[in-house]
């Protein structure tokens, strides 16, 4: 018995401990959260006007024919998949790449038909162990990412759009809702839809000049935008991660304190029934003297 009180009590102060170092990184993810979360949400304004200034330009320009603005028969496909570097994030990484490769065995027949760029680790090592194609990958970003930190994988993919190396380019990321709720989410980003206006820019009807033309300001705009929009994914994508960590890791600090108490009143209870074996153990040698 007093081998098991012990083995008791040694479990409860390792899972106190454990509770220590989950309520850290819950206090941690939730201070950083405000700040990634501030970013996404000042992005989205910046992308959607750039987005009706595009739609503008391309909706004044008919028979225009840039090629991110022109869909083709779709032979390879393109996919900018997000993800974290580290674990522990609840189902953060398992829920999106869980619908990528449901997407993919769904549209594609053979490697050969899609190239995929990775960002985060968990993502890239997920993938390579069951040998998906990876063209390129970035890891390693920091909590408040900068446009510099995925400006090349960024201009690699619309690049090798713009060239035909594939027809389309999905972004698969989180997107981010609350420090709850985070939504799976893969939206075509190649070839863009030029009448995708928002309802507010519909209603306008000033018209504009461009210098030096519609066509030159569209050739400079078009990926500057598309690359805007994976870098406000990224953004969501990061504010979704530590939602999902500050949330994972507050149900582990739940947990770890129910399970003390589980625990507590497991060792309560054999104290006990050693106390009262001890008790009557006494008692029968007193009885056995008389």
């Amino acid at each position: 018995m007093a081998r098991s009180m012990r083995d008791i009590k040694r479990q409860i102060k390792s899972v106190q401990n454990t509770k220590q170092i989950t309520k850290a990184m819950e206090m941690v993810a939730a201070s950083k959260l405000r700040k990634a979360q501030e970013k996404a949400e000042a992005a989205r304004p910046y992308s959607q006007k750039l987005k009706d200034v595009v739609s503008s330009i391309a909706a004044g320009t008919q028979g225009t024919q840039h090629p991110m603005l022109v869909s083709r028969p779709v032979k390879r496909t393109g996919y900018l998949i997000v993800t974290s570097d580290r674990g522990l994030a609840g189902g953060y990484n398992a829920n999106i790449l869980r619908k990528v490769t449901m997407l993919i065995a769904e549209r594609h027949k053979s490697k050969d038909e899609y190239d995929l760029f990775v960002i985060g680790r968990k993502g890239r090592d997920f993938l390579r162990r069951r040998e998906y194609p990876i063209v390129e990958e970035v890891t390693e970003l920091s909590d408040t990412p900068k446009f510099a930190d995925i400006k090349s994988i960024a201009y690699s993919a619309v690049q090798q759009f713009e060239d035909g190396t594939f027809d389309e380019l999905y972004i698969c990321y989180n997107r981010f809702v609350n420090a709850i709720t985070q939504v799976p989410t893969v939206d075509r980003l190649l070839p863009m839809d030029p009448v995708a206006a928002t309802p507010e820019h519909r209603e306008v009807t000033a018209s504009y000049e461009y210098e030096p033309s519609p066509e030159g300001v569209l050739e400079v705009l078009l990926p500057k935008y598309a690359e805007t929009l994976i870098y406000s994914a990224i953004l969501d994508g990061k504010a979704s991660e530590l939602g999902a960590k500050m949330t994972a890791m507050g149900s582990a600090t739940k947990n770890a304190s129910k399970m003390i108490g589980d625990l507590t009143l497991t060792y309560n209870r054999a104290r006990q029934a050693a106390i009262t074996q001890e008790i009557t153990e006494i008692v029968a040698g007193a009885n056995a003297q008389s």
